[in-house]
């Protein structure tokens, strides 16, 4: 029998699966608090130069030292950086102070804020800017710590990837939650931005570890037949988490308790970590097949089959893993990704199309307060949009094929941010419907891509395949905070490269082939056998199709 045989015989829907992968869940719901924890954390309140030290404010009103002490800017309301070198006690004269206003003000002596400055803290009690002055020329830090975390990330993607396959998937994954509880609770009583950054650093790391593991342990547990429901439900796991984010965010106002509290969680996920099976399938290729076992009959057991449990043995499940220890044995490298024509083809647009995304996506993403309207409210608008995206590009992928649902959602993204920014900025209802909409086509492209790219690789190489656009993606993610500090001097030059990338990529993914209603290819020569995207994609030989036969081996390659 073939192993996917093996688990029908102790229950591959049962008891164990539900519980097993509503537990490996549950730490998705709080992986988007972490990966948009900045947009709260690291809030900009509104700010001006504090008085000089020496200014005594008993004889006049706090308004009356404000308009002495800082000039205002061209909208209106006092400069963020600036301030008098002396007090401008002739500007409290109603008779002077419109004229030396409009004509003299730029020749008055200006200072830094050489005494620290005044934030206001109506929307929250404080954040990592309040806490360590990160404005005016320290402004540059806020997008560094974001940038920091997403490149933990990609260091946990790359470090996580191989301890699995060498360790196994649950020690991994009990390491990561650990590592995410410790981190973000060291991170909430930073005493410096150095050490916040430091220990954001060890959160972005695992979060890569609690990705990878989590889905190889539920993928390697489950049917083929059931992988597409499963996956699309952890999906929405993830959107889930951005709200309840932005409802843990609105009553906890500290950013120190609020850090804290998207990090206690992971302790109880810790804890009952302990219960999770190891991966039958890499226990076999590890040669610890009593092990797999022992796993498999405890499997049998929870799921109510006594029976088939007492039948299991080596012997048996040898026998059923012999494709993915054939599988196994071959040795292929990252060098293959680029070692034909079709597989450079794949590799460079599927490249574009991780960067671009991740990229646009966290450039809206993280910029909440640009939008004019509370941060909260948008926060939960963006991640309720998720919904209706991801169910319209399934649909739209089943239909109409993954090639033009993904190159729809990339250039309509685009699209809609470029136009907003034709929009004033007065119109903010318009300006946020746009950005929402650009933000779910983001989403249903995300959708897009994770099956599109493994249905595109080869399973000798899927994981290499995976691994590298999901680094890509990590470093689209890492870039798209810089790009805001652009803004600084030239306001509409983010907004123009974050609708360009996408557009972009769009037409990179023309270029590929479709897979709709095609097999997994298996080897590199199927994938050249397919062809290019403005070819008609040929349907491979008639053969034992992985996917439906025995998808243990795909499974086992294509968990990321």
């Amino acid at each position: 029998m073939a192993f996917s045989d093996l688990l029908e015989q102790v229950g591959s829907t049962g008891r164990f699966q539900v519980v097993h992968v509503t537990l490996l869940s549950m730490p998705i719901l709080m992986m988007a608090s972490h990966n948009l924890l900045q947009n709260f954390v690291a809030a900009v309140p509104p700010h001006h130069c504090a008085p000089h030290a020496n200014l005594s404010m008993s004889s006049i009103g706090a308004e009356d030292v404000l308009r002495v002490t800082v000039p205002l800017g061209q909208n209106g309301k006092p400069e963020r950086c600036r301030r008098y070198a002396h007090p401008q006690w002739q500007l409290l004269s109603s008779n002077s102070s419109e004229s030396l206003w409009e004509e003299d003000v730029e020749e008055i002596e200006m200072e830094s804020c050489d005494d620290g400055w005044y934030y206001n803290m109506t929307e929250m009690s404080s954040t990592i800017i309040t806490e360590w002055d990160l404005v005016c020329d320290q402004r540059a830090l806020k997008q560094m710590g974001q940038t920091t975390y997403m490149g933990g990330v990609l260091i946990g993607a790359v470090m996580f990837g191989g301890l699995s396959d060498r360790f196994g998937r649950r020690v991994l994954l009990l390491i990561s939650n650990l590592m995410m509880a410790v981190g973000g609770t060291c991170a909430a009583f930073s005493t410096s931005f150095t050490m916040f950054c430091v220990f954001r650093v060890c959160c972005g790391m695992a979060l890569s570890g609690l990705v990878l593991n989590s889905f190889s342990l539920i993928v390697e547990w489950i049917p083929t037949r059931v992988r597409t429901v499963v996956g699309t439900g952890t999906g929405y796991c993830y959107t889930t988490g951005q709200l309840l984010l932005a409802a843990v965010a609105y009553w906890i106002r500290d950013w120190r308790w609020l850090t804290l509290a998207v990090s206690l969680p992971f302790y109880v996920s810790f804890l009952y970590s302990w219960w999770f099976l190891e991966s039958a399938r890499w226990l076999v290729l590890t040669k610890k097949s009593e092990q797999a076992v022992k796993n498999l009959k405890t499997v049998a057991r929870i799921n109510g089959r006594h029976t088939e449990a007492d039948k299991i043995n080596i012997e048996m499940l040898q026998e059923s893993m012999k494709k993915e220890m054939a599988c196994s044995k071959g040795s292929y490298s990252a060098l293959d990704l680029v070692r034909t024509s079709t597989m450079r083809t794949i590799t460079m647009c599927l490249s574009a199309v991780w960067f671009s995304t991740s990229f646009a996506y966290y450039g809206l993403s993280m910029d909440l307060q640009k939008f004019g309207v509370s941060i909260y409210l948008i926060q939960v608008i963006f991640g309720a949009v998720d919904i209706p995206a991801k169910i319209l590009v399934t649909i739209s992928m089943s239909m109409l094929g993954r090639r033009p649902s993904q190159c729809g959602a990339l250039v309509l993204s685009g699209v809609m941010i470029l136009i907003n920014l034709l929009v004033p900025y007065d119109l903010q209802m318009l300006r946020t419907s746009l950005a929402v909409i650009g933000k779910g086509c983001l989403a249903a492209s995300f959708n897009c891509c994770y099956l599109y790219s493994g249905e595109l690789y080869p399973t000798v190489i899927r994981q290499n395949g995976m691994g590298w656009v999901s680094m890509m993606a990590r470093f689209g993610a890492m870039v798209a905070p810089m790009v805001l500090l652009l803004g600084e001097d030239y306001p509409l030059l983010p907004g123009f490269i974050y609708g360009g990338a996408p557009i972009l990529s769009g037409i990179f993914a023309f270029f590929l082939p479709e897979t709709l209603s095609q097999p997994l290819p298996d080897t590199i020569q199927d994938v050249d056998d397919r062809g290019f995207g403005w070819k008609k994609a040929k349907r491979l030989p008639e053969k034992e199709d992985l996917a439906t036969k025995d998808p243990s081996c795909v499974l086992l390659k294509e968990s990321v």
